[in-house]
């Protein structure tokens, strides 16, 4: 049998490509074997820090959060710091809100980022309608790097601005100051600026007591105001003004003990949440700033300073049966009696030539000295920026003492008439009036002024007057109410 043999040299097959093949093959496989071994290590080792670092992290977070939670007071005072209000609220005396901060966000643009200057007013136009398009343009078409576009926007108009997607705007947190009660104590607490600094009332006249922050976030400020009583005196005075359709009208509430004014009202007034400053009468306080001549309110003085001083007593009197000529004037009465009056029915009568001649018996310089002492010759001393300072007379002769003595001739702010009025029915002294509430517990100094029998014979006379004089009106079922009519004579 005869044996094949394979190709010869050159029919032989050839190894060698198919070797290097397979070679070229188990070396790739072998790299790629490697490579993915490599990936899988560099992936386990990944995986096993990242687990430690969020182990390292969780026993962070256990340990502050469970385990110490003041061990980081700093962060959790920032956090309340960072919305804490900058301005002090302001509270009645029972702790009713009257003034307060709320978180507002102000829109401003950098006008260099601006793309389309025509396209942004178009959009925030529609926005915000109460913009100018106009003045919109131009000043997002300067060079500057910051403009106020709008302050203090709703949550609403925030979002809207927002939707707009324009670039180079953007908000600054910032807070704005609101009065819930709207115009109802407008004169007495004022108002702010748009970036919270005050410019009138309380806000102006403490505003650095609202703004301090030496102990942190400033204390609410309580004043005196009852706000129940504050409603009723501005409803009164609003139906009256309407009524007789006057100019203008102010009225407080003092407690006579201790000086602490209850409500103060001035009308016209305005609502200090609406932006500006209110203009004309609206911004006049009369309660505090306008001075009158306060007419016959003027002789329950006159009475107590004379009844005071010893120059008359209860059972005396004065001839009132004739009008006084003096130099070129002439004193009547408005309800005259046309003879002799005591001194209860010069009050009960208002005469105005009993008190003129009573004031010229007590004298030109005792006059002046109780007048200054009832303080109703210089400011009256509030805490408040708008006061007016008295009127009266820079040489005081006998017709001057004479129409002082029934309130013509010198003039002063209802607040000083008040606070004179309570010195004499509250046992002769008198203290000054506050807006602020007191402690109770802290005793009220004053100055006295009268004796306290004198404050308790014009207790009695100014009842008189509300019973059977010309104060009847006044009377009111239940109360023991004592007053003293007045009329001033009007500038033509």
């Amino acid at each position: 049998m005869r044996r094949r043999r394979g190709p010869g040299p050159r029919g032989r097959f050839d190894y060698g490509p198919v070797l290097a093949e397979a070679i070229e093959q188990m070396r790739i496989r072998g790299a790629t074997k490697k490579a993915l071994q490599t990936g899988r290590s560099r992936l386990l080792l990944a995986g096993v820090l990242f687990l430690f670092g969020f182990a390292i992290l969780a026993v962070r977070l256990f340990e502050v959060a469970v385990l110490k939670p003041d061990y980081e007071p700093r962060a959790a005072s920032y956090s309340s710091d960072r919305y804490a209000s900058t301005r002090a609220d302001i509270v009645d005396r029972n702790g009713h809100l009257l003034a307060t901060n709320l978180p507002t966000a102000s829109l401003y643009a950098d006008p260099t980022r601006i793309l389309d200057v025509e396209e942004a007013v178009q959009k925030l136009v529609t926005v915000l309608p109460e913009l100018d398009p106009g003045m919109l343009r131009h000043r997002l078409a300067s060079e500057r790097r910051f403009i106020w576009i709008k302050r203090h926007l709703t949550p609403k108009q925030k979002y809207e601005v927002n939707r707009l997607g324009l670039p180079g705007l953007a908000f600054l947190d910032s807070e704005r100051r609101v009065y819930p009660h709207g115009a109802l104590l407008a004169h007495l607490i004022g108002y702010t600026s748009i970036d919270n600094q005050g410019l009138a009332g309380l806000e102006r006249s403490l505003d650095a007591r609202l703004t301090s922050t030496a102990l942190g976030a400033p204390e609410a400020l309580a004043l005196s105001i009852e706000l129940g009583v504050q409603h009723v005196v501005h409803e009164e005075l609003a139906r009256t003004t309407a009524e007789f359709n006057a100019l203008g009208a102010a009225g407080l509430v003092l407690d006579v003990d201790t000086g602490e004014i209850l409500a103060l009202v001035s009308l016209p007034d305005f609502d200090p949440n609406l932006p500006g400053i209110p203009e004309g009468k609206a911004r006049f306080n009369r309660a505090t700033l306008g001075i009158y001549e306060m007419g016959s309110t003027f002789k329950a003085f006159t009475v107590a300073m004379a009844l005071d001083s010893g120059v008359v007593g209860l059972t005396d009197g004065y001839d009132a049966s004739q009008p006084i000529a003096i130099s070129r004037y002439r004193i009547t009465d408005f309800h005259p009696q046309n003879r002799w009056l005591s001194v209860p029915e010069i009050i009960l009568y208002s005469s105005n030539i009993g008190a003129a001649k009573m004031a010229l018996d007590v004298g030109a310089e005792r006059q002046q000295d109780y007048l200054r002492r009832f303080g109703l010759l210089t400011p009256a001393a509030i805490e408040l920026s708008e006061v007016g300072a008295p009127m009266a007379p820079a040489t005081w002769r006998d017709i001057n003492t004479m129409t002082i003595g029934f309130g013509h001739g010198i003039a002063v702010s209802p607040l000083q008439l008040a606070s004179g009025i309570a010195a004499l029915v509250n046992g002769g002294i008198v203290r000054p009036a506050t807006l602020l509430k007191r402690d109770n517990d802290e005793p009220v100094e004053g100055t006295r002024v009268i004796r306290a029998q004198v404050s308790d014979h014009m207790r009695a006379l100014l009842r008189l007057v509300v019973q059977g004089g010309t104060g009847k009106n006044a009377e009111a079922p239940g109360y023991l109410v004592g007053g003293k009519t007045g009329t001033a004579e009007k500038v033509t």
